[in-house]
């Protein structure tokens, strides 16, 4: 039985954003992409979205003030951060933050699987 979650993920580098999508939807997500989050935070696909996978470093408006606005509109929907720059003091901020998970790119998807895995079981006892 095919997973009926919708996986939105955000990231302005379109390899990487393809990678992703590509390989949450072989994980049997339905999964949305967008370049950035302000697209995201605009689309009618946020009310629908189980879980966010946002890069950290984006332009104008990168993942921590995407997450910051999400929960300014009372929405907690889980996130996963990524990032191609990954250091302790971000990893640490990443999940202060109250991210589910931080991956550092590359990854493969055994990681994604189990950060999806523990995203969604979050957000299930949270409703």
């Amino acid at each position: 039985m095919p997973d009926t979650s919708v996986i939105s993920v955000v990231d302005d580098d379109e390899s990487s954003r393809i990678g992703i999508t590509t390989l949450v939807r072989s994980l049997g997500f339905t999964a949305r992409d967008f370049q950035s989050a302000l697209a995201f935070l605009q689309s009618p696909d946020l009310a629908g979205t189980s879980c966010v996978i946002s890069d950290i470093q984006m332009p104008e408006m990168g993942g921590f003030e995407l997450l910051d606005n999400l929960r300014a509109r009372g929405n907690n929907i889980p996130i996963i951060f990524i990032t191609a720059f990954p250091s302790d003091k971000i990893h640490a901020q990443a999940l202060a933050r109250g991210a589910t998970s931080f991956l550092t790119k590359p990854f493969d998807g055994d990681a994604l699987g189990r950060s999806l895995a523990a995203a969604l079981k979050t957000n299930n006892q949270s409703n």
